[in-house]
């Protein structure tokens, strides 16, 4: 999966999917330390324990780089979206429950993780090891960093790695 590279200083307003996102009873707000417990838990079991490991690191940023979706009538995670992670500047990983996908809670993950990016002052962004290319092309005109896979992630510590052979 390549990385892309999104014009921060381009971006659609994030007003308008929070908006929508309110309309669904869908919040979208920074995680707090608090429930950092509970979020990873619930990654993990969704995602996996890389992406716990990357928003760990989201959880110790001051304020947090973790945005989460709440389904406000449940009162219950339903995604979460990460920025300034494993690297200055990247946003990612982030991820929305299989009942919930289809409703634009990705692309409010997105765009407020982007717009967090630029308030940090980048006018730069990029998406780490792009899974769906086209979304991302689509919703905020990232474009395609050349010969950027593996990108960052070479050579990266995996459980159950296969072992060399011993003779």
């Amino acid at each position: 999966m390549p990385d892309m590279l999104v014009k921060l200083y381009e971006l659609p307003k994030v007003e308008p999917i929070l908006q929508l996102m309110e309309e669904q009873n869908i919040s979208i707000r920074l995680g707090i330390p608090p429930e950092k417990h509970v979020v990873l838990d619930w990654i993990g079991e969704y995602f996996g324990e890389a992406w716990v490991s990357e928003a760990d690191v989201a959880f110790s940023q001051k304020p947090s780089t973790i945005y989460l979706a709440i389904d406000q009538e449940k009162q219950q995670l339903v995604g979460f979206g990460c920025f300034e992670t494993t690297c200055k500047g990247f946003f990612g990983p982030t991820g929305v429950h299989p009942d919930y996908r289809g409703r634009d809670i990705g692309k409010a993950l997105l765009l407020a993780c982007l717009h967090g990016l630029a308030n940090l002052g980048y006018a730069y962004g990029v998406i780490g090891g792009a899974g769906p290319v086209e979304f991302y092309r689509k919703v905020v005109g990232a474009t395609e960093i050349p010969d950027s896979v593996p990108g960052i992630y070479r050579g990266m510590l995996r459980r159950n790695a296969p072992t060399p052979n011993q003779d």
